[in-house]
């Protein structure tokens, strides 16, 4: 059946309930009580003290007696005439005539189907009107009181809304948990969020000691964006009920939500030795929260337990295969995604990393084995190219750019990332000339795109094209002044190849008040202090960058200002060191080379 409070406005096509398909069947159920015979329908059951008095065990769903009426000629047309009405989008009809039949059989099942069409029409009127017969004839279907009730609330009579959200959760027919569910999800889609708030706390008044009715409230605060109260009521929930656990992972995505990771992290590592057999699911869930903190270890060893608990489970093999991944425990990261391929799940995500681990070993011939074996998924693409780079890397550059494009894309991103790939391997072959007509021939004429400029960009720095690099890293900055690539790009050449340097300065410190933490940005302004003469500025910026990452670039860098300043010794432990970690960097070489060290 269509969802009474679904928001936005109608379908331009009703959905499928109206097909040819099944309306046939529809009628069948319309007009099943519909004879020759006429009786007289009974009167509509009150709800009796004895109903009051009912646990949620005994409230069994009875239907309501449907009266036996005429097929008359009237019933039957203005029912195909309601149903074409809806097949054809033209609800007004539908709902003026499924009204009519409401009133004229007073049949739950026909007025049932008028007030929900008249709903997804937003006919509130009718609506109304035939939630109103809906709840005389069948009074503890909680599905009449919930439209009448959401009626209410949007006119803002609260008392009335309460009193038939009272009827649902105390008298009606279903489970207790059902009917709360039912109500959280329905306040949790209106727009008054305070006037929600306002039944919520009405509602929960009497049923303060009910765990299942707290936790449903919490729902309802968390939809409404107040995450304070719904921490208040999950905790609140908690205390009645500790070994609950949907409560136990609501409360840590709400903690999440609030930037609260470490109380979350704190409140898990004091529940979980309270739990019997030290609780799956929220040691999974501590495992994920130790992740977001970048805990890499402590997460790891969390899942390496829950490994012994589940030796099967793929996501727990997953999330260690990423995890010696990311610590590069290549060789540990393998076997868990090999255990992923042999037991033929997530085979495409396994294959991938798979494929990332011997590329990374340079055994390239495995690597393209395992990219060529994704099949599918959010790898795929990835996959595809690397592939390509990894021919490319064998010599054969031209199967490599063949493989390229026979790669289909999904939109403008995966369509400049071919170009990217195809430009890369072109101009590690040095083949410049090549590699800036596909760029040329993605650029030109064609939609900005700052991903492409700059791989140009790049490239004419590689071909001494100082003059495009320029026009392209501009071109950057007109579309998005606080593009911090460009700025630093830019900033760098000017300082490294010409004697604009206070250009190159405010280039680099624009991008730096963007992005203070970036070591490749440290670097830059260290760089461009030292043209400026600046030198105890630039190896103070210089050291920050290398404390962040020992890249051959920032050392070479940091060793000729340290020379030039005169402290050669520091100088020398600065360049033979790096020289140890990559000793055929040819920045490093060319930079000892030039002081004749």
């Amino acid at each position: 059946m269509m969802n009474l409070y679904s928001g936005g406005s109608a379908p331009r096509r009703l959905p499928l309930r109206f097909c040819r398909s099944v309306m046939l069947p529809l009628l069948f159920t319309l007009l099943a009580s519909c004879s020759n015979v006429a009786v007289k329908q009974p009167e509509p059951a009150l709800v009796s003290d004895a109903e009051k008095q009912a646990t949620e065990d005994d409230i069994v769903r009875v239907e309501p007696v449907r009266p036996k009426i005429p097929l008359s000629e009237e019933i039957l047309y203005k029912t195909l005439l309601a149903e074409f009405a809806g097949q054809r989008n033209r609800l007004d009809v539908a709902v003026e005539n499924y009204v009519d039949l409401a009133r004229m059989t007073r049949d739950p099942k026909y007025v049932e189907r008028a007030a929900r069409i008249a709903i997804y029409a937003r006919n509130s009127e009718a609506a109304v009107e035939v939630a109103r017969l809906w709840v005389e004839l069948d009074p503890l279907n909680p599905d009449a009181h919930q439209v009448l009730a959401v009626m209410n609330l949007r006119k803002g009579q609260i008392e009335k809304a309460l009193e038939h959200l009272e009827i649902i959760l105390d008298y009606s027919h279903g489970k207790l948990d059902q009917k709360l569910w039912m109500i959280a999800n329905m306040l949790g889609r209106e727009k008054d969020r305070a006037l929600v708030m306002q039944v919520m706390e009405k509602l929960l008044e009497t049923r303060r000691q009910d765990p299942e009715a707290v936790y449903a409230f919490a729902h309802i605060a968390a939809r409404t964006g107040e995450l304070e109260r719904a921490t208040e009521l999950l905790e609140a929930a908690l205390e009645l009920a500790p070994d609950n656990d949907n409560a136990a992972m609501s409360y840590i995505s709400i903690l999440q939500k609030q930037g609260r990771l470490n109380d979350a992290l704190l409140w898990v590592e004091k529940e979980l030795p309270t739990r019997k057999d030290n609780d799956f699911n929220l040691r999974s869930a501590y495992a994920r929260l130790l992740t977001d903190a970048k805990r890499f270890d402590d997460a790891r060893r969390q899942f390496e337990i829950l490994s012994v608990q589940a030796p099967n489970n793929s996501d727990i093999l997953f999330a260690l295969g990423l995890l010696y991944l990311q610590s590069n425990r290549l060789d540990d990261a393998k076997i868990y995604f090999e255990r992923l391929v042999n037991n033929d799940v997530r085979s495409d995500d396994a294959n991938y990393y798979l494929g990332r681990i011997e590329e990374d070993h340079n055994n390239y011939e495995q690597a393209g084995v395992w990219y060529q074996s994704v099949q599918r998924g959010e790898n795929y693409f990835d996959s595809q190219i690397r592939y390509a780079l990894i021919l490319a890397k064998q010599g054969r550059v031209e199967a490599a750019r063949s493989h390229l494009q026979k790669i289909s894309t999904q939109g403008e991103e995966q369509a400049s990332l071919l170009v990217q790939a195809e430009g890369e391997l072109l101009t590690e072959e040095k083949r410049y000339e090549e590699a800036l007509a596909v760029y040329d021939a993605a650029i030109e004429g064609k939609k900005y795109n700052a991903d492409l400029l700059y791989a140009r960009a790049m490239l004419a720095e590689k071909m001494n094209r100082l003059e495009l690099l320029e026009q392209d890293l501009r071109r950057i900055l007109v579309q998005e002044p606080d593009n911090v690539q460009a700025l630093n790009a830019l900033g760098y050449t000017l300082a490294d190849t010409t004697n604009r340097h206070q250009e190159a300065y405010e280039l680099i410190k624009r991008a730096m008040d963007l992005s203070s933490g970036d070591f490749y940005i440290l670097d830059s302004m260290g760089w461009v202090l030292y043209r400026l003469g600046r030198h105890d500025e630039a190896i103070e910026y210089l050291e920050k960058a290398m404390s962040l990452r020992r890249d051959p670039e920032i050392a070479a860098h940091l060793g000729e200002v340290l020379w030039v300043k005169g402290d050669r010794d520091a100088a020398k432990k600065v360049w033979e060191t790096a020289l140890q970690e990559t000793p055929e960097d040819r920045r490093l070489l060319d930079v000892i080379k030039r002081f004749d060290y």
